[in-house]
């Protein structure tokens, strides 16, 4: 199981099939770094893809195995990503990943959907799920640990989110995601503190052990990954899932270690 973003670029390092990452949109300065880096370290080449269509376009051309944002706006990029003609979606739904490495958790936290799909109904978290799920059982996570956050842990009609949520945690039990412990609704704290739990009497079989913490929308999943960069000192890897090959995606004010570290962890999918 990857703990750290160390232990991820030790998986990087055994490749033996060496991927092209295309990267779109302006060459940036860091982007060029983490580039260089990554092929100094792992054999990984790349190539200039240009504008966002030019760069979905070497994908589809079979030029590249993963596609990466350099300097443009994110919906530029997904723009070229979905486009029913010239993108590179599969037919079902993409979503964000993003995994966080912070001093102040034992090990990584990863967050979704922060950055694909506003505001999810029931059927597209589960697809959100789902999405994640693969990724976390390819890096070694055997039975992943999901907390479905809400603000609280009654259900309740006014806040829809919660009845999600109680419905995710539902299905997880009939197995239908595959070995997981889903719980849901449950607030931030009782997710990442088991002191947190006792304190308000609150059973859990994942409370201080979360692996995956699903948000509820876009706006809650955006503003968690930001505070705990931002107040949390938490070095950010993120990618793009559900589309024909992984995407690189993190803010463009991302440093070159973020973008290794999202590299890596778009290469561990492919």
């Amino acid at each position: 199981m990857i703990k750290n973003f160390a232990q991820l670029e030790t998986k990087m390092a055994g490749m033996t099939n060496k991927p092209t990452i295309v990267l779109a949109g302006a060459a940036d300065e860091l982007s060029l770094e983490a580039l260089r880096l990554a092929e100094e370290k792992w054999g990984v080449g790349h190539i200039l893809g240009g504008t966002a269509a030019e760069a979905v376009e070497l994908i589809k051309q079979g030029k590249g195995n993963i596609l990466m944002k350099g300097g443009l706006s994110t919906g530029e990029l997904l723009k070229a990503v979905v486009d029913k003609e010239k993108g590179i979606g599969l037919g079902g739904l993409m979503s964000h990943l993003g995994a966080f490495q912070t001093p102040n958790y034992h090990k990584l936290m990863f967050v979704t959907d922060g950055g694909m799909v506003p505001n999810p109904d029931l059927e597209q978290k589960a697809n959100i799920l789902k999405n994640a799920l693969v990724f976390l059982r390819s890096v070694g996570y055997e039975q992943p640990k999901v907390a479905a956050l809400c603000a609280v842990e009654t259900i309740s009609d006014k806040m829809q989110e919660t009845v999600d949520a109680a419905k995710l945690a539902e299905r997880a039990k009939t197995g239908e995601f595959g070995e997981c412990i889903l719980e849901g609704p449950i607030a931030f704290d009782l997710a990442v503190s088991k002191k947190s739990a006792q304190l308000k009497g609150f059973a859990s079989e994942i409370t201080g052990e979360t692996d995956l913490f699903i948000a509820p929308n876009i706006a809650s999943g955006n503003i968690l990954g930001k505070t705990l960069i931002y107040m949390g000192q938490a070095v950010m890897a993120g990618c793009v899932l559900g589309a024909k090959v992984p995407i690189v995606l993190v803010s463009r004010g991302a440093t070159a270690e973020e973008k290794m570290a999202s590299m890596a962890l778009a290469l561990a999918v492919e």
